[in-house]
């Protein structure tokens, strides 16, 4: 770090004890008060839609209910199906329950994931242009 000479030091020392009054400059409080009532006469934020949100809120959440519920209990068949030695006649996978027999190809998830991506592409771009 670099010491400062004492001529230095003295300039520093005499232009921070200054108690000059600091002023704004001209137009400014008028400006302030300008965007302050501006942001005064502002309409209230847009509220969220939550009529239009909830449907897809529920289905979400009941669809996540039944994952769980499928999930724990082929969790549980498999874990009383490796304590007994006898063969278990369901399937472990939580993919019957959910989806028809055909969904168990690779092709059949390739469409539906296109098919996912179409629709909510297009329902983007319809709430995006307000044709709702």
């Amino acid at each position: 770090m670099k010491q400062l000479g004492e001529h230095e030091e003295e300039e520093m020392n005499r232009i921070l004890s200054r108690d000059d009054e600091i002023l704004p400059s001209s137009g400014f409080a008028a400006s302030v008060m300008q965007a302050v009532r501006r942001e005064a006469a502002a309409p209230p934020p847009i509220p969220f839609p939550w009529k239009r949100a909830l449907p897809g809120v529920v289905v979400a959440g009941l669809v996540l209910a039944r994952i769980l519920v499928v999930g724990i209990s082929d969790i549980s068949r498999l874990i009383s199906a490796s304590a007994s030695p006898q063969p278990s006649t369901s399937s472990p996978s939580i993919l019957p329950f959910l989806l028809p027999r055909t969904m168990e190809s690779p092709v059949g998830w390739i469409v539906l994931g296109l098919l996912i991506a179409f629709l909510s592409t297009k329902l983007s771009m319809r709430f995006g242009s307000g044709e709702v």
